[in-house]
């Protein structure tokens, strides 16, 4: 399947894909590994929470906070 076919797809179908590929992608861990730049982005994120600078929200109030983003 080529990129414009997948672009055809109804946003359903594209999300049943991602779950597939995100799926096989992490059941072998050893096959794919995070870029560079990501594992200190996490201990810049860790800094940053440890030192109080992160706001931490319910994971509910999070999902309805990037929902109205995207309005």
């Amino acid at each position: 399947m080529s990129i414009t076919e997948l672009r055809k797809l109804p946003a359903d179908e594209k999300l049943k894909i991602l779950e597939v590929l995100w799926g096989d992608l992490a059941s072998d861990e050893d096959s794919f590994k995070s870029p560079s730049w990501h594992d200190g982005e996490l201990r810049q994120t860790e800094e940053d929470f440890d030192r109080g600078t992160v706001e931490v929200l319910d994971w509910e109030d999070a999902k309805k906070e990037l929902r109205s983003q995207f309005k």
